[in-house]
């Protein structure tokens, strides 16, 4: 045996006239319980390895994940940690206080079940809670996650112009309520993606590769990212109020508003078709927003009052869904690059630029 950065060797032998067998590691067999006559499973993956895993092997399905909390946490902090453990992908989970579980600590675990895409409510104690994932690993294909995403998103962003236009509480109010479905979409994407990672069985199953996954997953986190600005325009409702936007304002920013939403459209095109050249012309695009922003924060500088806000969060909220758009557009490249499409049509890809998006702040 030969062993080289973590990965043990075994020379291939030849039994019989075309038969090639390889020994495995003893350690490995013993500590997952095999036997002589066991059967061992290989998944063939894209870059030419096997992943072996053995057919008895109960794999994350059968695993179950306890969490002790407390009832004097924060129910914000309570609710990221419920994320966290659902995005890990156990299929129980189960909650557990110290001592009785608060009504408060309860009302909140349910709150959760009911957000996110999976998780119902299996067991209750007067400690714990118990919650299974009922759909499984993979009831949905992930790009149809990213195109319905896409809907939602887009949907949301004309809802929230429409809001700010007529200035109407009801309009904002359901695009906000919105930007949650957005979330459990995104969430149960993440969730997928990093079962797929733990388990070769789950990849298998998305049919889709690691850069492949990769991909969607920075896809997602765009557009969840841009529904949240959609959320923020929204929001201004509010802080104007019955003020009236300059007629010439209005129309500068239903024109960027028009131009995000449409290179967001094309970004997306572009990641299935693999476009190179229509990618460039959507950050083209999106920059082109970017650049008509000077004159338009000119002309809000001059307003005062809770007009100048709302109209700069408005123009912001605006300028950052360009850029996310271009982030997307970035990403299509990307893809196109490391698996391009049979068609000669596809021109050679020229240097994008790197690594965008994962230079975003978690806050933007």
């Amino acid at each position: 045996m030969r062993t080289s950065g973590g990965f043990h060797g075994r020379r291939i032998q030849k039994t019989g006239g075309s038969t090639y067998i390889i020994s495995l590691p003893k350690n490995w067999v013993m500590a997952r319980g095999l036997r002589p006559g066991d059967t061992l499973l290989f998944t063939p993956r894209a870059d030419g390895s096997l992943t072996v895993f053995a057919e008895s092997a109960g794999g994350p399905s059968t695993e179950r994940r306890v969490v002790s909390v407390s009832n004097e946490m924060d129910q914000e902090h309570l609710f990221r940690r419920l994320i966290a453990e659902y995005i890990a992908g156990y299929p129980l989970l189960e909650i557990r206080t110290a001592g009785r579980m608060s009504a408060r600590t309860r009302e909140v675990i349910r709150s959760f079940a009911q957000r996110m895409i999976g998780p119902e409510i299996l067991e209750e104690t007067a400690e714990s809670v118990i919650l299974q994932d009922v759909v499984g690993a993979n009831p949905l294909p992930i790009p149809s996650i990213i195109r319905r995403e896409h809907q939602m998103v887009r949907a949301m962003q004309t809802d929230a112009m429409t809001a700010f236009r007529q200035r109407d509480p009801s309009i904002a109010r359901d695009v906000v309520e919105r930007d949650w479905e957005v979330d459990r979409l995104h969430w149960f994407l993440e969730k997928q993606v990093t079962s797929a990672l733990r388990d070769a069985r789950i990849l298998a199953t998305l049919e889709l590769t690691l850069p492949e996954c990769a991909t969607y997953l920075l896809s997602s986190r765009v557009l969840e990212r841009i529904a949240d600005h959609a959320v923020r325009i929204a929001e201004t409702v509010a802080i104007l109020g019955k003020e009236e936007t300059p007629a010439r304002l209005a129309a500068e920013l239903d024109r960027m508003a028009l131009a995000a939403t449409s290179a967001l459209s094309d970004a997306l095109e572009c990641l299935d078709s693999r476009d190179i050249a229509k990618a460039n012309q959507v950050i083209d695009a999106a920059e082109e927003v970017t650049r008509s922003r000077s004159h338009v924060l000119a002309e809000i500088g001059a307003r005062r009052g809770r007009l100048a806000i709302g109209l700069a969060y408005v123009l912001e909220s605006l300028e950052r869904s360009a850029f996310y758009a271009s982030d997307l557009a970035e990403i299509a490249i990307n893809r196109a690059v490391e698996s391009p499409r049979d068609d000669p049509a596809v021109e050679p890809a020229p240097s994008a630029r790197a690594g965008r998006v994962a230079a975003q702040s978690p806050g933007a």
